[in-house]
């Protein structure tokens, strides 16, 4: 069984057992989580499609790890202008892991 959900403004498909990085949540590490924001369950040829969320689902998650992603680099160039800008980023992310998946 998989399902959909919705967090930090992005959309994820997951299954029981799945690890996935997501945008930072404010949770400590073994912390549990609970997703309402289900925007699809199901398996197979029985797929519940919710308008916009599906009524009485929801996803169970731990908290594995707090982090931050890969550096992404920002360069901003001028040509023939004497003009360079160099800037970078991380993104702070949540690792999770799947538990459970009701629906």
């Amino acid at each position: 069984m998989y399902a959909v959900i919705a967090t930090g403004g992005k959309q994820y498909r997951v299954a029981k057992g799945d690890v996935i990085q997501i945008e930072k949540l404010d949770a400590e590490e073994g912390a549990s989580i609970d997703f309402d924001n289900v925007l699809m369950v199901g398996e197979g040829e029985d797929v519940k499609i919710g308008a916009p969320y599906v009524e009485g689902s929801k996803v169970v998650a731990t908290v594995k790890s707090q982090m931050r992603g890969e550096k992404i680099e920002i360069m901003k160039f001028r040509r023939r202008k004497h003009h360079q800008k160099r800037t970078g980023h991380r993104q702070y992310l949540t690792q999770i892991e799947i538990q459970d998946i009701t629906g």
